[in-house]
């Protein structure tokens, strides 16, 4: 399955809070990517809480982008990525 790198701006700020209401919306998302068969595996958010960097596995960029709709969440870009391991690297010499 293909992965990819999400960008997303939120201009007012991303806001989970860190209890119930939190999870809940965080498993709305997990549920709502089911039906596009994309699963999010994790987030970076900038410090200001504005952008994110989200990393998800799916089929194709449209799937994406659908998951998104059903979500409400914004796309900025969607880059798809390989994972580049700098110690696999080691002892190569």
């Amino acid at each position: 399955m293909p992965r990819y790198l999400i960008e997303r701006t939120f201009p007012d700020g991303l806001d989970i809070p860190l209890n119930e209401d939190g999870s809940k919306a965080c498993l709305t998302v997990v549920h709502g990517n089911l039906k596009h068969e994309v699963t999010w595996l994790h987030s970076y958010v900038s410090p200001d809480r504005t952008k994110t960097f989200c990393i998800y596995d799916g089929p194709s960029p449209e799937a994406i982008r659908a998951a998104a709709t059903t979500n409400g969440l914004p796309i900025d870009a969607i880059t798809e990525v390989s994972v580049l391991d700098p110690y696999f690297y080691r002892g190569a010499d």
